[in-house]
């Protein structure tokens, strides 16, 4: 957490507990989630799970075949035709949350797991690595709260937000030897910062102007530049494969900086040179699970996310 005052410390638990409970209390009893194949060429839609139960978070594995998604703690993988393969193997995570993800090579797995040995007070996530086969987890950030969301292309670094010192911050940090970086500094939550396949951009998402917003930046922090200016607010920027546009969420309301569980949303696509806007689906019933991580396929033709059906 960084030297903090007793007061910021008190803040913290205050607001980490709020959050879990938010987290719990906000997803209905009777719920349907979909996991999607979108074609952002064709605009085709495949619905290859549907279950009456919770799950978030798509990931699609680098050879194309699977998906990972986090349910009650776990990381599950289901095949591109809609069948369950099991439970990976994460050691002794077994509250993972909903920012976890793959290497560009696909050979290693991070995962942002609630460590109750270091806080029993909630706001404990840190972010671990792991073979992408499944195996013992090895911690990369001593820092937490601290939720994964990207990596350079040459393993060597990953992406995340981090809440330290009060302040909710971009941050990166070698994988092997967990040096820490602060990468923005501006007022108001960053969050989501994910690597370009060719590693030259980092995007992200921040509420520095009271309004929730996609940036970019260099690797090093540099250059932060605003790349949307509408009335949505739009969250967690996931860059295409041939490093052309970025897919990302967009709720239909303020919501504050937070990114809540059942609201009114769409997936829309930026392109990052003419930075023109175009929707990849209607609006529908999301928002927290759908697709806070990357979600692309290796070709970059499709996207995978989660919509919900709610009941209650």
């Amino acid at each position: 957490m960084g030297k903090s005052t007793t007061k910021q410390h008190i803040c913290f638990i205050i607001l980490s507990l709020f959050f879990s409970m938010a987290a719990v209390a906000q997803v209905p009893k009777n719920l349907e989630s979909e996991l999607v194949l979108l074609n952002v060429k064709t605009g085709i839609e495949k619905v290859i799970l549907r279950e009456k139960r919770h799950f978030e978070a798509p990931n699609w594995s680098r050879d194309g075949k699977f998906l990972i998604v986090n349910a009650d703690g776990k990381l599950e993988t289901v095949s591109v035709d809609g069948k369950k393969l099991g439970v990976m193997d994460t050691g002794f995570a077994d509250r993972c949350n909903n920012d976890h993800g793959l290497t560009f090579d696909g050979r290693w797995l991070f995962i942002s797991h609630s460590d109750a040995r270091v806080s029993s007070s909630g706001g404990n996530s840190r972010i671990f690595i792991l073979p992408a086969t499944g195996g013992v987890p090895r911690l990369i950030t001593a820092g937490y709260p601290s939720y994964w969301h990207g990596v350079s292309p040459d393993n060597q670094w990953v992406s995340y937000c981090a809440l330290r010192d009060g302040e909710w911050d971009v941050y990166k940090a070698h994988v092997i030897t967990g040096e820490e970086i602060r990468l923005t500094d501006a007022g108001g939550l960053d969050d989501g910062p994910e690597y370009s396949y060719d590693g030259q951009w980092i995007y992200f998402n921040s509420h520095r102007t009271g309004r929730m917003h996609l940036y970019r930046m260099r690797p090093d922090g540099s250059e932060q530049t605003q790349l949307t200016f509408d009335e949505y607010d739009n969250w967690f920027p996931h860059p295409s494969p041939d490093n052309k546009s970025v897919a990302y969420i967009a709720y239909m309301e303020d919501q504050k900086g937070s990114h809540p569980f059942g609201k009114a949303v769409k997936l829309r696509l930026l392109d990052v040179e003419t930075k023109q806007v175009r929707d990849l689906t209607p609006v529908f019933y999301g928002g927290q699970g759908t697709i806070n991580v990357h979600s692309w396929s290796p070709d970059g033709d499709s996207i995978a996310f989660v919509r919900y059906i709610n009941h209650d």
